[in-house]
């Protein structure tokens, strides 16, 4: 089982392709970017987790979507060998690693996603970047409605990024949560 670690040994997967770095996913981007340098894109990192016998998931989901033209995604997972109860502590920690993956693509990869698009801005090319938070805002519904705030300051403190919650949050609650139901040995 793989255990939390450094962003640095975080490896990638989706449906076509397994243990994909980061640097091997900035290309897959660049690459389905460059296919239509002159649409509209949302780039968007999210993480969701759940709780199994002796261990909590965490699955964070990166997706490039061009919008009304198909996507491109990957995720990683990670456990924390403990069964965490706190929402709050839960919330933090998916927020803390889409942020820290949030991170490598402010450092560089990010504005060479919009060097690609940037000769086609007249022609409708754009880029929005967004940190899904899998939260939501409405107290009735959602036990995490108390700390969605702090998660948005987090996130809106970083700079390159807009943060969403539910129901806006696709990339944690849709794409991430999907592969969270599964324990660690069923997809490894």
């Amino acid at each position: 089982m793989k255990r939390f670690s450094m962003l640095d040994e975080l490896t990638f997967q989706n449906v076509s392709e397994r243990s994909l770095s980061l640097q091997e996913v900035q290309d897959r981007i660049m690459q389905f970017m460059s296919q239509d340098p002159k649409a509209l894109y949302h780039f968007v990192i999210g993480t969701d987790s759940q709780v199994h016998r002796g261990y909590t998931k965490f699955v964070t989901g990166i997706i490039i979507h061009r919008l009304g033209k198909g996507a491109w995604a990957c995720y990683s997972q990670v456990a924390i060998p403990r069964e965490l109860t706190s929402i709050k502590e839960k919330l933090v920690l998916e927020t803390t690693l889409s942020q820290r993956v949030a991170g490598f693509f402010a450092e560089g990869p990010l504005t060479q996603m919009e060097e690609l698009l940037l000769p086609h801005v007249y022609q409708g090319a754009m880029l929005y970047s967004y940190i899904d938070i899998d939260a939501g805002t409405e107290p009735v519904v959602n036990q995490t409605s108390l700390y969605v705030q702090e998660m948005v300051d987090r996130v809106e403190a970083m700079g390159m990024y807009s943060p969403r919650v539910k129901p806006y949050s696709y990339g944690a609650s849709a794409y991430a949560n999907r592969f969270t139901k599964q324990g660690m040995r069923q997809v490894m």
